[in-house]
């Protein structure tokens, strides 16, 4: 049999020729003397029809051994068919089985979600969790050609760390040989540092937060991009923030219409993010909450509730600036006209999916820094490269972070970040 296999998802180039396809059955069905292959190759799906009539014997019996998720190579002629979601279907000619599975434990029928978790790493094979999986893919090739195109250098901070500038109680905690360590929780402050010698940088990695979380934003495991300018301000940070999060939404519509159709995602509220996105302060933002019902008191952090009450008034994301200092990272730079609030933002993604985005300016005056240090109790043994940068050749800078699961599940309309990544890592779970 011919060896030179063509992909599902490029079958539009070779239209009434012979193609060769190493694919899985996702589900067969007869129709009398015809049958139905469901047919998936991780690149697209793609219905094969095997005519009885039109075949040697030995392919129609091929055909009909087969079960669901078995692996063989077809053969057939490729046609154009616009009642399939995919435009093709492959009239087969020929069948070489490579494996015939039994007892696949994931059927057509319902299953819970924690059989679901259990079997995950066959569960990423169906259409819903593929198209997920390949919405991510484009996401993070939208964050890294954004980027790349604005001169950005990508920076790898490390992931053991000799504590964390913001607390260790939500850290996992491993040594590193005779040493204390931590698995980190941010890379931001290496960032700061990468900007100082690169200008402009990002990194893109996994971080850690050990918090016993359950809510249907947290994850144990998680990736975060975390990019560091020198030389911008407050204001200009949020301009790059709106424009980052507007080209990875429309590059996700332009290049996966049909996996958002697969997940039925109402993409009409997805083309409404352009900037400029709504700003208000977090005084703002209190008095709404006190004026809507909420008992909020200024100088308390928002929760998914608030967020969310707060993210129905607009159709985009959503900025909220200006938090109380006492509330928000000891490295955020002071509002100088107002010092009991910082030169920050949280970008609240619409629809109820809560903060994407943190982002703020930095303090880069020494002393200040230094305070802020003893009013915090920070070691300054573990950290004192962080306070050089400060002394030598410090710049206003500023950067943010963005969660790329909680991104997913938004763009996706997910109901729950455990399906925004393959092998999601949560509570009480570790497998697979």
């Amino acid at each position: 049999m011919n060896r030179n296999l063509c992909m599902i998802g490029d079958v539009n180039k070779y239209i009434n020729e012979s193609v060769t396809i190493g694919c899985w059955l996702h589900n067969i069905r007869s129709s009398g003397k015809i049958r139905f292959l469901q047919l998936r190759d991780g690149s697209g799906f793609i219905q094969g029809v095997v005519v009885k009539s039109e075949v040697p014997e030995q392919v129609w019996e091929d055909a009909g051994k087969l079960t669901q998720e078995s692996s063989l190579y077809v053969t057939g002629t490729v046609r154009e068919d616009t009642r399939s979601k995919g435009g093709f279907e492959l009239t087969v000619t020929g069948v070489e089985i490579i494996q015939v599975t039994s007892d696949y434990p994931i059927t057509p029928k319902e299953h819970g979600v924690d059989f679901l978790m259990d079997h995950r790493h066959l569960w990423i094979r169906s259409p819903r969790q593929r198209a997920i999986l390949v919405i991510r893919a484009q996401i993070i090739r939208a964050i890294q050609q954004f980027f790349d195109e604005r001169n950005f250098h990508l920076v790898d901070p490390p992931i053991l760390t000799p504590s964390s500038c913001e607390g260790t109680t939500n850290l996992f905690h491993t040594k590193y040989f005779d040493e204390d360590a931590y698995l980190t929780q941010s890379g931001q402050l290496y960032m700061e540092a990468a900007a100082m010698a690169l200008g402009r940088v990002y990194s893109f990695g996994p971080t850690f937060r050990a918090e016993k979380s359950k809510t249907r934003r947290h994850l144990i495991e998680f990736w975060m991009i975390e990019p560091e300018m020198a030389f911008v301000t407050h204001e200009e940070n949020l301009q790059v923030q709106e424009q980052f999060v507007s080209h990875i939404v429309q590059s996700v519509l332009q290049n996966c219409r049909q996996e958002l159709e697969t997940l039925e995602r109402d993409t009409t509220k997805l083309e409404q993010v352009v900037g400029p996105f709504p700003r208000i302060t977090y005084d703002e933002a209190v008095k709404f909450l006190q004026e809507n019902g909420h008992e909020f008191e200024w100088g308390e952090d928002f929760g998914a509730p608030h967020e969310t009450a707060i993210a129905e008034k607009y159709e985009k994301p959503v900025f909220i600036t200006h938090y109380p200092t006492e509330i928000k990272a000891f490295y955020m730079k002071p509002d100088p006209n107002r010092p009991e609030v910082v030169l920050c933002a949280d970008m609240i993604a619409p629809e109820g999916y809560g903060e994407i985005i943190g982002g703020s300016q930095r303090i880069d005056d020494p002393e200040l820094m230094e305070e802020r240090f003893q009013q915090h109790e920070l070691s300054k043994e573990a950290y004192q490269w962080y306070l050089d940068l400060r002394k030598y050749g410090s710049v206003p800078h500023s950067g943010f972070g963005l969660g790329l699961e909680r991104t997913v599940a938004w763009i996706c309309g997910l109901d729950h970040v455990r399906e925004t990544i393959p092998f999601p890592r949560l509570l009480y779970r570790l497998y697979p």
